[in-house]
């Protein structure tokens, strides 16, 4: 699986690359993103998004999941995983990820990016989108919804799509607030899914915004 690892890198860490320059929402209005966090639409003109429903049941982290990564960037995000069944690693200097995580002897992944700017949710799905399709042109969100995670208000989306004749989907958790911007993704091949999603889920639920 390592080409499948090599092909969700390389799509995955370019959504908060090209954040800091230019997007297209989820209703086609071109913004202009700036290093410093802030944005404006490139008309001016602010238009009202889809409205976006909250998952009505609440997130809580594992009880196995004891240990935490803590991300440096964004200083009040950390998450908590299982280390029986996760193992992690830091990214380095010239990575786009800061923490990459992988399921142990099964075929599941996931991923930090973390930046210190401030994104609105809305920009931030819309970019994510845009990068994706452009590696993966068949890539359709499956789902999209707030959810209240350790209770912290979260955008979560599933994406499925192809990138050279790979099948994948991706699950993954959005945050952002003045102290920075999260994603946490995880990710395996669409067949696989069912098999880790369980386990995904977990990983992703166990990320605790302090105040």
């Amino acid at each position: 699986m390592k080409i499948l690892i090599q092909l969700f890198i390389c799509l995955l860490t370019s959504i908060i690359v090209n954040a800091q320059i230019k997007a297209v929402t989820a209703n086609g209005d071109e913004v202009v993103l700036y290093k410093d966090g802030t944005w404006k639409y490139v008309d001016g003109v602010t238009k009202i998004g889809k409205i976006i429903d909250t998952n009505q049941t609440a997130f809580f982290k594992n009880p196995d999941a004891t240990f935490r990564v803590k991300s440096s960037k964004v200083e009040n995000i950390g998450i908590y995983l299982n280390p029986k069944k996760w193992s992690f690693k830091k990214g380095e200097s010239s990575d786009a990820f800061e923490f990459e995580f992988t399921l142990k002897d099964k075929d599941a992944f996931g991923m930090i990016i973390s930046e210190r700017i401030e994104l609105p949710i809305e920009n931030l799905k819309a970019v994510a989108f845009e990068n994706a399709q452009s590696a993966a042109p068949d890539i359709n969100i499956v789902k999209e919804e707030y959810r209240i995670v350790n209770d912290t208000k979260i955008f979560f989306m599933q994406m499925n799509g192809t990138v050279q004749g790979v099948k994948f989907t991706y699950l993954g958790y959005y945050y952002s607030s003045p102290k920075g911007t999260i994603q946490l993704l995880t990710y395996t091949s669409q067949n696989l899914l069912t098999e880790y999603k369980m386990e995904m889920e977990s990983l992703l639920n166990g990320i605790v915004v302090s105040n």
